[in-house]
Formats: structure tokens, sequence, C-alpha cells
């Protein structure tokens, strides 16, 4: 930003250096108007017309200099550098008015998601949780990640889930898939029956062929129960050592296709003992890439999640995922860490 801020000076100052090394036989004035252009880039409507008015200081005397002064070629690149600074101060006004409304509407977006994605437990039965949202660069807006954990009669239950699209349409399609979960959690004792109750709740609001990939488990003393709707799989820390890529046996279509395919998700269970944890996360991780188009090495730094705290290996990982891409990430990041403690 400070580069841009300079930049029309530098430019003004490099025309005005170039047009007396080169002598009274060519005249490079009429380029003075870029001070001005560049400044609306960045600059506000004040700060362009000043920059417009050092460059009529600027032109002045440079047109003394090559006996130009109130000559018409003269008086064209004056008439120039007043009609760019004119034009220049007209787009900068423009500029920061959309500038606002955005600024406007993602804040709202960002409240809104706020509200939605409330704060999770950092206890749930006898699990520690961990978690770690990772916002998306400026230009990705806001995305459509999603989680949540409650404990009902049913055992501790959970949801992690990624929709399609980005904006206040992303997030209006979250509160519905998170409204939904919220009372079928409680209400249904199967897990496939929650994943039905979602899949309804989605085909009434959802047009075309938008979607959400999720993930629905539910924890007993001993394993997990899951259900995968297009989901990238989580990874199962065992505590004895091992790594484990909890895959379904039956892939799911993600929610919102189920018209596509009658064939309802299937759920599965894998051991989930004392010592053990498992990583949930959305696709906005294992597709984050770094300078080379390489994608982040999620299980070769799943080394990372063996520190003794939950949360303290979450924003490990969490770090070096920030560190591999060497800047703000393209799309959001959500993890969710499941602990389990040796008894």
């Amino acid at each position: 930003m400070r580069v841009l801020r300079w930049l029309p000076f530098v430019v003004m100052l490099g025309v005005a250096a170039i047009d007396l090394l080169a002598g009274q036989s060519v005249v490079f004035l009429p380029l003075l108007t870029l001070g001005p252009a560049f400044a609306s880039v960045s600059g506000g409507v004040r700060r362009t017309a000043a920059v417009g008015a050092v460059a009529l200081a600027i032109c002045v005397p440079m047109a003394l200099y090559n006996d130009l002064l109130f000559t018409w070629e003269n008086n064209l690149t004056v008439i120039g550098i007043a009609g760019v600074t004119a034009a220049s101060m007209l787009a900068a006004r423009l500029r920061l008015e959309r500038e606002r409304e955005l600024a406007s509407v993602r804040q709202v977006a960002e409240a809104a998601q706020r509200v939605l994605l409330r704060p999770v437990p950092r206890r749930a039965g006898d699990l520690r949780v961990a978690l770690s949202y990772t916002s998306a660069a400026a230009e990705a807006r806001i995305g459509g990640d999603l989680y949540e954990i409650v404990t009902t009669p049913h055992g501790v239950r959970l949801l992690i889930g990624d929709v399609q699209g980005k904006g206040l349409a992303a997030v209006e399609t979250a509160a519905w898939v998170l409204g939904a979960f919220r009372e079928a959690a409680y209400d249904e004792a199967d897990l496939a029956d929650i994943g039905d109750r979602l899949e309804a709740s989605l085909a009434r609001h959802l047009g075309g062929e938008k979607f959400v990939t999720a993930i629905i488990a539910e924890v007993h003393e001993t394993e997990m129960a899951l259900v995968n709707f297009g989901h990238p799989p989580p990874l199962l820390v065992l505590g004895a050592g091992g790594l484990i890529s909890v895959e379904p046996s039956e892939p799911g279509l993600p929610l919102g296709l189920g018209a596509f395919d009658p064939t309802a998700a299937k759920a599965y269970r894998v051991p989930f003992e004392g010592g053990d944890r498992i990583l949930f996360f959305t696709d906005g991780v294992i597709e984050a890439r770094n300078a080379a188009g390489e994608f982040y090495p999620l299980v070769e730094r799943s080394g990372l999640l063996r520190r003794e705290d939950p949360q303290a290996a979450l924003d490990t990982l969490r770090a070096d995922l920030v560190e591999h891409t060497g800047g703000p990430l393209l799309d959001d990041a959500a993890m969710l860490l499941l602990h389990r403690p040796r008894h």
C-alpha cells in the first residue's frame, strides 16, 4: 500500500527527469497524466486532486524549459492533465463508495456466520474438543464452512460441513443445515435418519445442483459411528501410534443431491479408544497451495497433532498450514479435533 501511495510522485518525477535528459527535441510532458491516474487507485478524492495539482506544477516550468509555454501543444497537455485529474477524482470517489459497501456486506456476513457458528464446548462427555477456524482472504469473501457439537440422550454428536459457494447465500444455506441438525440430533436415534432430515430440509431450500458436503458422527464408549456425505474423510490419530484415514465403506452423495441417488448414505464405525484423536476438517485445509502450487500435506504433518494439549496441537497445525501457503488462504479452513483421554 505504501508503494502505491508514492507511485504517482515517482512516476511524475521520472517523467520530468526523462524529459530533461531527452532535451528539447522530444517532449514527455503528456505522460504527467499518469500521476493522477495512479493516485486514484489507492488515494482519496483530495489526494488525487493534490497529485493533479503537482502534475500541473511540474508541467509549467518544464514547458518553459522546452520553450512550449502558451503553445497549443502545451495547452493540450494542461487540459489533458486537468481532464484526467477530474476523471480520476470521480473514479476514486466511486472506488471508495464501493469499498465501503463491500466492507459493510462482509461485516454483515461475518456477524451472521459468528451467530451461526456458536462456540463449541471444550469438553463434551469424556472428550476434549479443540477447534480452529481460519477465514479466507478478503477476495474469497465469506465461506460456508460449518460445525456443531451437541450432547444428546443418544451420546455426543457432531456435524462438520462445507457449503458449495461463497457469500451470504452460503451462510444462509449453512443456517438451514445447522438448524436442521440441532433439532434432528436430539430427535433421531439413528445417524442415517439425521442425514435424511438434513436432506429433506435442503431439498426445500436449495435450487439447481447446489450441495453441502458433510460428516455426521456419534461417539460411543470405544468407537465412533460416522455418515459421510461426500466430505473429506477425517484422520484418526491412534494413541498407540499410527494414522488411519477414515474412509466410508460406501461413499455417499453430498447433501442436496439425494435426488440423483435415492440410496441413503450408510453409517460405518471405527475404533475410538483412550488416547486416540480424530481430526475433522474441510477441503480448505487439504486444498491450500503454496507458491509452487503444491497442496498442503496434511497426512505428513499429522504428527503435529500429538502434542499433549489438543488445542495447542491444533493451533500448531494451523500455523503450519498458514506458513505453507505463505499468505492468506483462498478458502475457509475449519478443523475440529476430538481427543479421548486415557482413563
